[in-house]
């Protein structure tokens, strides 16, 4: 049999024991929210400064798009690069990086005299600002997994989501305050004091990153921060933006070059090892690709009304950039309570579905607003923006927490500000498009009738989403039955409930403890690889109990049997083409014998007397393995079960081996499956038929000899 080969892990940290007192408390979580906040700020903060700088560097107001254009345009690629590289070197290092670039940033932009100056200024605000909430996010997991939690208090991320939420809408007020008193340098200036005060409060706050850097050759740092991955996003995302930049004139090379670059970048992806953009995740998940989607358009419909409203304020309305940003106000303030109202609730799907209803009467309301409408009208319509921000940004970030996988959230959370800079570059080409003759009431209704569409599809993409009501009522039962928060957990301990009960002898009284021999044991430990952990929550959490299952194979002398999935070019060109998921898989070699993503998960560290088993179908018994005759040479007789994914590989393997006469245990805590749905029913309603289920803690137990006690 062959041996498989290592695979390197992104992101995975040694512990350093649990923090003391309260892990989360305020030197921890002050810079987080700081940090977090910066990108959103100067997102935000540029709105009322671009008449001032269209008049001192006379432009056109709206060639002054392109400031917020390059801001997200930047972000856009940024965000999920610094999660990848905090992920691989330590979101400590990337936070103090982005700091720096911040800091650099403002002195650029203070002592710029040109557009193209300011150009550059925002492009290393937004690269230096994207490093805060994804390193953000990957502190406080981390963090909550020191500190022995099962998951980071929903006040944290709460708190997180706030604190984006609120400064997107608190900006344009700040905004104009600073322009009005010190003149539009001062939204460039400004992130000077900021950035310093912020690196103070990460170095005297956080803890140093415990893992050394070791970044190895730079073509195998390359291929594990896909970095071929990265340069075709930034390539469709710029030829996109020039498209979008050019409406309403067609500029079709822009959009032929964006299309080009996108199906390439596609391919690529689809073969590379660590893919920086993982398409096969957002294809087999679609919660997270539903949330990506909607959260995108929900900011797109939010940023062109701060920005089309805000100009057409200063242009059509003559109010000054601070009276413009004032008259904001309200949105900021209702973004940040109903951030703090949703943040408390366990529950999403209610309030995605109030974010988008509100998102479309607010775009109905702005198709009669004109410049004969009274001000308190105009506030009262862009409060309820307010409501939507504050909505739809804790929403989306609770779904993206819960559909992840934890050892890549660092990535996924900077993808899901992605999409949103998606949404704001957008955003930012309506603005123009519809403004880019004059500002007036004509330009600010097509606006409107634009975001009456956004949020229609906001609103069916939300109420069709069967997804966000299965994960309320599975919340909504944990909580009621005192779970922690973990559904791999709830399930375990659900599971080794009903398999206690099974173990009583109803006719004498007699509790039985099942035992297992380990030297006639066989631990199975299957598809725990790179292309298949992506696909499930919690990869590492399951991971990190295959690894105790593995240990405790190890201390007892119990034979280990890695099983792996993987196809050679042979392989691939004999599947039959009514072999619907085989078929598909060899022509996209997904399942490529020989490459990192297809070996045995680098953490689970083969040894030479392991078995390694290579299959080219979903059982481990399948035809084309020897797993039968290495069992039986063994004199096995009993199977310990574990895998990714629960419906598939050990769904099939279990079926195969109760045919074979096996004696079965499945563990459920190392064992995931893509629906969190799915997983629990197997474990308490179908496989408890043919095997013992059970979890890692009670392995110990299981293989100690026990005499049948009566109960008393």
């Amino acid at each position: 049999m062959s041996r498989a080969g290592d695979t390197h892990v992104p992101g995975r940290t040694t512990q350093v024991g649990p923090p003391r007192d309260n892990p989360f408390g305020p030197r921890f979580v002050a810079p987080l929210y700081v940090g977090a906040s910066l990108n959103p700020v100067n997102s935000s903060i540029i709105a009322t400064a671009l008449v001032a700088i269209a008049a001192a560097l006379h432009l056109a107001v709206g060639d002054t798009a392109i400031l917020i254009s390059c801001l997200y345009l930047t972000s856009a690629l940024a965000q999920p690069a610094a999660g990848r590289l905090a992920e691989e070197f330590g979101p400590r290092r990337v936070f103090v990086a982005g700091i720096v670039l911040v800091f650099t940033a403002g002195i650029v932009g203070s002592l710029a005299h040109s557009l193209a100056a300011l150009i550059v200024a925002r492009v290393l605000i937004g690269a230096g600002t994207s490093a805060g909430y994804p390193a953000a996010m990957l502190l406080i997991r981390r963090r909550a997994e020191q500190a022995g939690h099962e998951a980071p208090p929903r006040g944290v991320l709460g708190g997180l989501s706030i604190t984006g939420a609120a400064t997107v809408a608190v900006g344009p007020a700040l905004g104009g305050l600073l322009v009005a008193w010190a003149g539009w340098r001062s939204a460039f200036w400004i992130n000077i004091p900021v950035a310093a005060i912020t690196l103070i409060l990460v170095l005297t706050g956080i803890a140093r990153d415990p893992d050394p850097v070791r970044p190895g050759s730079p073509r195998a740092l390359a291929s594990r921060i896909d970095l071929l991955g990265m340069l075709g996003f930034g390539g469709s995302l710029a030829a996109l933006m020039i498209f979008l930049s050019a409406l309403p004139r067609l500029d079709r090379p822009a959009l032929a070059a964006a299309l080009v670059l996108a199906a390439a970048l596609v391919a690529w992806e689809l073969r590379a090892a660590h893919p920086f953009l993982d398409v096969r995740l957002l294809v087999s998940n679609g919660a997270l690709t539903r949330t990506y989607l909607r959260n995108g358009l929900t900011l797109m419909g939010t940023y062109v009304i701060l920005y089309g409203l805000t100009q057409w304020l200063q242009v059509a309305r003559g109010l000054s950039a601070y009276q413009a940003g004032l008259a904001l106000m309200p949105m900021g303030v209702l973004t940040a309570v109903t951030a703090r109202v949703v943040s408390r609730r366990t529950g999403v799907r209610l309030p995605l579905i109030l974010c988008a209803v509100l998102l479309l009467v607010g775009a109905v309301a702005v198709l009669f607003i004109g410049s004969g409408t009274p001000m308190v009208a105009v506030i009262c319509v862009s409060a309820v923006f307010g409501l939507t921000s504050g909505a739809g940004t804790v929403a989306n970030q609770t779904v993206l927490y819960q559909e992840a996988p934890a050892a890549t959230l660092g990535t996924a959370s900077g993808l899901l500000r992605t999409f949103g800079y998606l949404g704001a570059i957008a955003s930012a080409a309506i603005t123009g498009a519809a403004f880019h003759s004059s500002v007036n009431d004509s330009g600010l209704h097509l606006i409107a009738w634009v975001l009456v569409v956004i949020s229609a599809l906001v609103l069916i993409l939300t109420v069709l989403d069967r997804r966000l009501a299965k994960a309320d009522r599975r919340h909504a039962n944990s909580h009621r039955a005192g779970g922690a928060g973990d559904p791999a957990r709830c399930t375990a301990t659900a599971t080794t409930e009903s398999t206690e009960r099974r173990s009583t002898d109803m006719t004498t009284g007699t509790h039985i403890t099942a035992t297992i021999d380990p030297a006639r044991t066989a631990l199975l430990l299957m598809d725990f690889q790179p292309v298949t952990l992506g696909a499930v929550p919690d990869s590492e959490g399951v991971l990190a109990r295959a690894r105790e299952a593995l240990a405790w194979a190890r201390a007892h002398g119990t034979q280990v049997v890695f099983v792996r999935v993987a196809l050679t070019a042979a392989d691939a060109a004999a599947v039959p083409a009514h072999n619907t998921t085989f078929s598909q898989v060899a022509a996209a070699g997904y399942l490529a014998d020989g490459t990192p993503a297809t070996a045995v998960h680098e953490s689970l560290a083969v040894q030479d007397h392991d078995l390694t088993v290579r299959k080219i179908r979903v059982g481990a018994f399948a035809s084309d393995t020897d797993l039968r005759a290495e069992l039986r040479a063994r004199k096995v007789d009993t199977l310990v079960l574990a895998g990714i994914s629960t419906s598939g590989v050990v769904l099939t393997t279990l079926r195969q081996a109760a045919d074979e006469d096996y004696r079965l245990f499945v563990l459920a805590d190392a064992t995931a499956d893509p629906d969190p749905e799915v997983h629990q029913v197997l474990m308490e309603k179908v496989f408890p038929r043919q095997a013992e289920v059970v979890t890692t803690a009670d392995l110990a137990a299981l293989s100690r000899a026990e005499e049948p006690t009566a109960r008393p």
